[in-house]
């Protein structure tokens, strides 16, 4: 959602910056469009690292002989980040 949001930002700030041609006294529209870019960029990238973040996970495998039946007994664990940060 925030790759999304951070190239809608972009998009929203580089029609301000370079297609709006009004002037307003009181806001520099040019102004606002390269803040907003810069924004969505930030945004982005902020989004691309949290998913790189969350794809990692961990595998774990014991390997054990009981000894009443002499069986091998293998257990596997998966851990992965905790995927609740905040988005």
């Amino acid at each position: 959602m925030s790759i999304g949001a951070g190239i809608a930002l972009f998009a929203i700030g580089a029609i301000l910056a370079f297609a709006v041609n009004v002037e307003v006294e009181w806001v520099n529209l040019d102004m606002i469009g390269y803040i907003l870019m810069i924004a969505g960029g930030v945004i982005f990238l902020v989004g691309i690292v949290l998913m790189m973040r969350r794809r990692r996970t961990e595998t774990v495998a014991h390997t054990s002989v009981d000894p009443a039946s002499g069986e091998r007994l293998t257990r596997r664990s998966t851990s992965t980040p905790d995927d609740g940060v905040g988005l």
